[in-house]
């Protein structure tokens, strides 16, 4: 009994693989961990690369179609498109996100795997009170520019500009982080 109880004593005082015990026990929630960060980092990275295109999109759109003629037959205004249409495309890498960009409810660029088409008509030398968000822009009926808008807003010539970019999992079955698709907008009114 004696010779037991001394046994146990001495077990008890041993220190030897208690690290590697605690490293199995708190080791996966750390790998957990880690595989979530850098799945969110490089979602988060994708989503603020695609803002940052569209935001830089719509900065071109501001400081350059004061110089565009937004008028009826006019080719600086599909210029204008498929030019934005080309910023986002560049704002990343190739083939990372389509787009589909609206002058003035006129010429149409849209963005498809690198590869820019445009659709729609010459640019309208209306004005124009859009309403809605995002891909859901209506545009409504012509007015005269600068008459007040429905809304309480003055008519005007806008940019629509729509960009989606699709978000790959890189640890696709671990199911930390599902594959998802971002979406940025934004409406530039132009002057």
């Amino acid at each position: 009994m004696w010779l037991r109880a001394r046994a146990l004593k001495q077990f008890g005082r041993q220190e030897a693989g208690t690290s590697a015990v605690e490293f199995a026990l708190v080791g996966p929630i750390y790998m957990l961990l880690l595989v979530g960060l850098i799945e969110l980092s490089m979602a988060m990275y994708n989503k603020f690369a695609l803002n940052g295109a569209v935001s830089a999109a719509a900065n071109f759109a501001l400081v350059n179609a004061s110089q565009v003629a937004l008028t009826s037959g006019s080719p600086d205004a599909t210029t204008l498109a498929q030019n934005l249409a080309l910023i986002v495309a560049d704002g990343h890498a190739s083939n990372w996100a389509n787009a589909t960009i609206n002058v003035n409810n006129g010429p149409i660029a849209t963005l498809t795997s690198g590869v820019v088409t445009m659709t729609g008509t010459s640019a309208n030398a209306s004005c124009y009170c859009p309403t809605g968000s995002g891909a859901n822009i209506v545009w409504g009926s012509a007015m005269t520019c600068g008459a007040t808008c429905a809304g309480g807003g003055i008519a005007g010539k806008f940019v629509s500009i729509v960009a989606t970019s699709q978000y790959a999992s890189l640890f696709g079955a671990s199911g930390i982080m599902p594959s998802q698709t971002f979406t940025t907008s934004a409406v530039v009114e132009t002057n």
